[in-house]
């Protein structure tokens, strides 16, 4: 099989992971899915690594679905499409679950599927022209593996329109909504991400981790005692841990703490 993905590893605290099927517009298949979600696996259990940059080789991030891939599937039975689907699902939670920050990089077209990869992503940096599309209904379709994801990040109200409308919006668009959090010029979009890792890459390892288990597990939850107890047990935790107690001494003595790179 033909690779799909271009990994790279700049540094030993940095991954890139970029589609890499610029012919098709990175559009996915049953190759990509599995692809990413191996490599998602391996990054999850890397102790070193502190930030994943996820984008697209070519003219765009992300197209959707590979036509030839959606050929196959119209004689598909209903078996066979949840079992598609459900691996669809399996590779956009083990994005979703990835303990080490994953920062998109978003250019040209990002469509369906496309933007329920962009919607796993912890920041997301979108070029100026971008246009974002939920373009399923015009398939007589619906974003439904994707749609949990798309929800959180873009909110219940734009989703509910334009997962109906399937309109094209743009990057500005996407900002005013708080889908995407940075809108560059399109030359600017890779010292935009550079600064994005490197802020990532400044902080304690742990706690970064941390931080994104904490919006995971705490958003939309009700702040009740139980809530509140374990929040205050998790601060607990890491204050008392060695990457705790060393950012805080490094902070009071006004030194670099041991994890940040010279």
């Amino acid at each position: 099989m033909t690779a799909t993905l271009d990994i790279r590893r700049p540094s030993a605290h940095v991954a890139e992971v970029w589609l890499d099927r610029p012919e098709v517009r990175n559009a996915f298949n049953d190759g990509v899915i599995t692809e990413l979600t191996a490599a998602f696996r391996t990054m999850a259990q890397d102790g070193e690594l502190r930030a994943v940059v996820l984008g697209g080789h070519g003219k765009a991030f992300c197209a959707g679905a590979d036509l030839s891939w959606m050929r196959a599937m119209a004689d598909y039975t209903w078996e066979q499409n949840h079992a598609d689907a459900a691996r669809l699902a399996e590779m956009l939670w083990t994005v979703w679950t990835c303990p080490v920050p994953v920062v998109g990089r978003i250019h040209g077209d990002c469509y369906a599927g496309g933007v329920g990869l962009a919607a796993v992503c912890d920041v997301l940096v979108a070029a100026e022209g971008v246009h974002f599309c939920l373009s399923e209904a015009k398939l007589g379709l619906l974003p439904a593996t994707i749609g949990p994801y798309v929800v959180k990040a873009l909110g219940e109200q734009a989703s509910r329109r334009y997962f109906v409308t399937a309109e094209r919006f743009s990057a500005a668009q996407a900002l005013a909504l708080g889908f995407v959090h940075e809108v560059v010029a399109a030359e600017a979009l890779d010292t935009k991400v550079a600064e994005i890792v490197a802020a990532l890459v400044a902080n304690g390892p742990a706690a970064v981790r941390a931080c994104k288990r904490l919006v995971h597990d705490v958003a939309g939850r009700e702040i009740g005692a139980a809530l509140r107890d374990e929040t205050a047990r998790r601060i607990a935790d890491i204050r008392a841990s060695a990457e705790g107690r060393e950012g805080v001494q490094a902070f009071l003595n006004k030194r670099d703490p041991a994890w940040k790179l010279t």
